[in-house]
């Protein structure tokens, strides 16, 4: 589950001025410089300052208010009630109904306290679970592991949280034993069919035993010997990998920021006020700008951490790195340096840091030191420059079907350049593939936006555009005033008119469900898949820096030297929230699809989803509609609905997904696990048996026939990276059982009754 879907929309600049200059001079802070503390202390000041002025439902500073920022706070250190007491539950406790006089009263007191404690556990931890893991474990008994917190009470007491600890690890180290046992057993099959020749041997464990020996030669004639490892070798092995994983999580605490926890702290107030309202501070707030844009500036290089290494796992096409040529996949970063300046060993960086010294400003020069796989090392000079994510983008695909080819686009996002207005922007593109679709004769069109959290509303406007023409799109309504009717301004006719159907499933909110809404109420798409997300509210960025008064400002910038250091960050408000045409919000209750498609969410109640599972988001609720006129482009949506499906209950993929999602739900209210070893086979061989079965018939699928717009060809054909990715992706589709019972539902639509003309300015 998603813990909140994004909305990137920000904040237009004569409202950020109007906000900075009603805040500028509402807190002045000492003329003295600013300690750690202070600056956390103005951090939450401007940050209550921006809601209650600017919120589209500020909630009153009150005990409820203190109490869900508590307990929000307290799960979201410990979520699995693995590092805090009852004892330290109590002596927390004390300050569940006082953060909102804090907050009055401009104190962190609960959060240096909650740190405290928090880091100490953490501390405690770390001097016993090398122990546990020292000793074997035996997997013959009656154990059970409650996997749902909130079935379980805080441990009483130090000892009791060490024994809780070791029935922890003992869970973790099986799975990972069973996992190498599984591994074992496929290899010890493939080696008993190869021709090798077994051998029984003393086995090298302390335990004692007889252990196998397979010894044969392998495909290039190389004569081979392998060893199966009994089973006391194996779970010692399960218990070093799980050890390892330990070390390597408590050396990246250590390197954690107490910074980093304060912004928790923080966006449990904020996300108090509603779920999408969350404090970004300046670090976070760049990789913000790189999500909504899907550039940045860099090299272009896809790094990954280890083993405590940070290493090139590939080159993006056509990026700088890729144009110098000596970066290689594989290779070792050991050392950044910029321009002619001496480099940074890297050795114990977090893989961010490493990011941060490799970015910088276009065309600058940015020289790694790495160690190739073969040992050697070498100096490499690479100038930066603009990154596209080719991920981000929309990006369309020809299916070809009985009734003539559809096309197909999907968008991850609906993302948008603030920064450059030369930048890429959703409309632009998705207008650009719906041309190129048309110019290759299709007979439908299918745009997927499962999965998409959304994005620029400007741009979900402009695009609805490209299938209405001119009309209202959606309605926006701050607390205070009447809604504004936002239109889509395009030529007189839209860009297509053929056969449409939005692809929506549950992790489809905001911006998507704007789009799904808006053609839905037209009539101009059928909708297919699930209830989306359920997020009807609009959220715009304002510069926490602009709201400080401007003495304090001077001295921020002064004790920083106007390093990075001196800004404090920026709040993602909650400001508007946005209504369909028809005047009902998708706030709470999404986009109810047209023709559902049964999924693996099935398994979850309806509270359980979306929006709907967090007690902070805002009410559902609808004002008048907007003036606009329906197109009825679609025929009977019933009879559309009836024959997917009379299809789909005689598919045995979806029969299959059915059954998943009631096991699921079977497993979710229960949430234990043996810790006996066959029971815990038999437990997921249970759980993967409906997974094994789903593979096999994907497997066993035909395929659609999928090709790529004539136009895209030669630009795809440039590069041999490209040309494989294309051919991954492509690959990937083609077995989509959701796209393909689309695209007949595609090809349902010129053929269903009561089928009204297109309405004005359609053709």
């Amino acid at each position: 589950m998603l813990k909140f879907m994004r909305n990137k929309i920000l904040i237009p600049l004569l409202l950020a001025g109007a906000l900075a200059a009603f805040f500028s001079f509402k807190y002045s802070s000492r003329a003295t410089g600013q300690t750690s503390e202070e600056k956390r202390k103005l951090v939450v000041a401007m940050v209550m300052k921006v809601i209650n002025g600017g919120h589209y439902s500020p909630k009153e500073l009150d005990d409820t208010f203190s109490a869900r920022v508590f307990n929000k706070l307290v799960k979201e250190f410990d979520y699995d009630k693995l590092y805090f007491t009852q004892q330290d539950r109590a002596k927390m406790g004390a300050y569940e109904f006082k953060i909102d006089d804090e907050i009055k009263g401009n104190s962190i007191e609960f959060f240096d306290t909650l740190d405290a404690i928090y880091m100490r556990r953490a501390a405690g931890v770390e001097t016993y679970y090398s122990e546990i893991l020292s000793k074997p474990f035996s997997f013959n008994g009656h154990e059970v592991f409650q996997l749902n917190p909130d079935k379980k009470d805080y441990a009483a007491d130090e000892p009791a949280l060490k024994e809780r600890w070791g029935q922890y690890l003992k869970y973790r180290v099986l799975e990972k034993y069973v996992d190498l046992k599984n591994e074992q057993d496929k290899l010890k099959e493939k080696l008993d069919t190869g021709g090798y020749t077994k051998y029984t041997i003393k086995a090298k464990s302390d335990t004692g035993g007889m252990q196998t020996v397979y010894v044969g030669r392998d495909k290039t004639d190389t004569l081979r010997n392998t060893s199966i490892k009994i089973d006391a070798e194996l779970e010692a092995d399960a218990r070093e990998s799980i050890k390892k994983s330990y070390d390597r999580y408590f050396a990246r605490m250590h390197k954690w920021k107490d910074d980093d926890r304060f912004t928790a702290y923080v966006d449990a107030i904020t996300e108090t006020e509603d779920p999408h309202t969350q404090y970004f501070p300046p670090d976070d707030k760049k990789d913000f700008d790189v999500s909504m844009s899907g550039s940045f500036v860099g090299i272009g290089a896809k790094l990954s951490p280890e083993n405590d290494k940070v290493t090139v796992s590939s080159i993006i096409v056509g990026s700088p790195a890729a144009h110098q040529g000596e970066l290689k996949a594989g290779d070792e970063i050991t050392k950044v340096g910029q321009g002619s300046e001496p480099p940074v060993d890297i050795q114990g960086y977090e893989l961010n840091d490493v990011i941060k010294l490799i970015r910088g400003p276009k065309g600058t020069e940015v020289r790694l030191t790495v160690k190739r796989v073969d040992g050697s090392t070498k100096v490499i000079p690479i100038k930066r420059g603009v990154i596209e994510i080719e991920e981000t983008f929309a990006k369309s695909a020809i299916i070809k079907s009985k009734d003539g080819p559809v096309g197909y686009i999907r968008l991850p996002e609906f993302y948008a350049d603030f920064n450059h207005t030369s930048g890429r922007t959703c409309s632009a593109d998705v207008a650009a593939e719906v041309k190129k679709l048309k110019e290759a004769g299709v007979t439908g069109i299918i745009l997927d936006l499962r999965n998409n959290g959304g994005g620029s509303l400007g741009d979900v406007v402009d695009m609805a555009g490209i299938f209405i023409g001119k009309g209202p799109v959606v309605q926006v309504k701050n607390n205070s005033a009447a809604p504004t009717v936002l239109r889509a301004q395009p030529n007189d006719s839209a860009l297509y008119t053929g056969p449409l159907a939005i692809m929506v499933n549950e992790n489809s909110a905001s911006a998507s469900e704007i789009l799904a809404a808006a053609l839905q109420d037209y009539k101009r798409a059928v909708i297919v898949g699930a209830n989306t997300y359920g997020k009807g509210t609009v959220q715009k960025m304002v510069d926490l820096d602009q709201m400080v008064d401007p003495m304090t400002r001077l001295q921020m910038l002064s004790d920083s030297n106007g390093a990075q250091g001196s800004s404090i960050g920026d709040v993602k408000l909650t400001m508007e929230k946005f209504y369909r045409v028809n005047g009902g919000s998708t706030q709470l209750k999404g986009v109810t699809p047209d023709v559902e498609i049964p999924d693996a969410y099935d398994g979850y109640d309806d509270e359980e989803l979306g929006e709907r599972l967090n007690r902070s988001a805002l009410p559902w609720d609808e004002i008048p509609a907007a003036n606009y006129k329906t197109t009825n482009s679609l025929g009977n949506l019933k009879q559309i609905a009836t024959l997917s499906e009379s299809r789909i209950v005689t598919n045995p993929t979806f029969k299959l997904i059915e059954e998943n999602a009631a096991i699921v739900k079977k497993k979710r209210d229960d949430n234990k696990i043996s810790l006996n070893e066959a029971e815990y086979k038999r437990e997921q061989e249970e759980l993967n048996a409906t997974s094994k079965k789903l593979e096999e018939l994907t497997k066993k699928a035909i395929a659609m026939d999928m090709t790529n717009p004539p136009a895209d060809l030669g630009k795809i054909n440039e590069d041999s990276t490209l040309i494989n990715k294309n051919k991954d992706w492509l690959r990937s589709l083609s077995k989509d059982i959701y796209i393909s019972e689309t695209v007949n539902i595609v090809n349902d639509l010129p053929k269903s009754t009561s089928k009204v003309n297109l309405g004005t300015g359609m053709k």
